[in-house]
């Protein structure tokens, strides 16, 4: 009898011992079905954002999508990090004509590139094309194009004399998007360039160094309560009169911010003479005191460059 019961709580002990090898052995013939179920999530869930992201870019940010208003303005977040990789130059122009802010008793909402007509203009980031129109002959951007990119920000090309894209195209960094002109209010074929959060106009020289062809870095974080003075550091930095040697931030943001200096200094020297009927680089270096190649550097033209009524130049 003891015998008996020996055995057989001998058999029910192998029996309770082989239950967790069974388990384990379950566990491990289910794992690469996990590991499997676990990649078709994640290719499921990739191909989601991709497919919202091409539906509507940075929709985390913008409420709407539409093909016809070239900016709305909305509630900028306190605090944005704005990823400025994967960029690409919007032309290979490293004048610049005219800075971000106030201009002839207005706000000049983005940079002007010196570009020739025909010359090409690219996409500045990857995304999606939401306007491209003509606002006139004699008006705002002329023919302008509009991008939204997955980074959150908005770029605008404005005075070109064609487009190469179309509305809800999708387009890659880099990617021609138009051709340089003259169109809209403009004096002289030029691009101007905007960059928009939240559709409202950030500085364009935050994140863009075109003297240099490059980007400020990786990322740029925008914070309201710095902005301004940031925007003034850079166009000082990176601008038309600015200088590519760095300085602290201090020094800058105290040149910067005394403005009756800087408004003696523009009265001081004009920087831009508009051309009149008749005029030629010879007669404007006599009338300007300076010389026609100054010019011609300043503006990136040639000597036999013809001149037309309105163009502005730049002489100092």
């Amino acid at each position: 009898m003891i015998k008996t019961l020996k055995k057989l709580f001998a058999i029910a002990m192998m029996s309770v011992a082989t239950v967790p090898v069974q388990g384990q052995d379950l566990l491990a013939r289910q794992a690469p079905i996990d590991r499997k179920m676990k990649t078709v999530d994640s290719v499921a869930l990739s191909r989601l954002i991709q497919f919202e992201q091409m539906v509507s870019p940075a929709a985390d940010l913008y409420q709407d999508w539409e093909n016809y208003t070239a900016h709305r303005e909305t509630a900028l977040p306190d605090t944005f990090r704005i990823d400025l990789r994967g960029f690409a130059m919007p032309t290979e122009s490293r004048v610049l004509t005219s800075n971000f802010g106030a201009r002839w008793g207005r706000q000049h909402k983005g940079l002007d590139i010196k570009v020739y007509i025909g010359d090409t203009i690219r996409a500045a980031f990857s995304g999606k094309v939401r306007v491209v129109r003509n606002e006139g002959d004699h008006t705002g951007y002329g023919k302008f194009v509009v991008i939204r990119h997955y980074n959150g920000l908005e770029t605008i090309y404005g005075h070109m004399s064609k487009w190469l894209v179309k509305p809800d195209q999708e387009v890659r960094a880099g990617e021609p998007i138009g051709l340089g002109g003259s169109t809209g209010r403009s004096t002289g074929s030029h691009l101007h360039f905007e960059t928009r959060l939240c559709g409202v106009a950030l500085n364009p020289a935050l994140m863009f160094d075109f003297r240099n062809q490059d980007v400020t870095g990786d990322y740029y974080m925008f914070r309201k309560s710095t902005y301004s003075r940031e925007s003034a550091q850079a166009n000082r930095l990176r601008g038309v009169s600015g200088s590519s040697v760095s300085a602290s931030g201090d020094q800058l943001y105290s040149q910067a911010s005394s403005k009756k200096a800087a408004n003696k200094r523009n009265t001081a020297s004009a920087r831009f003479h508009k051309v009149q009927k008749g005029e030629t680089l010879y007669s404007i270096a006599r009338k300007r005191n300076t010389s026609v190649n100054a010019i011609c550097k300043l503006n990136g033209i040639g000597k036999n460059m013809k001149l037309r009524p309105g163009q502005i130049l730049k002489y100092n």
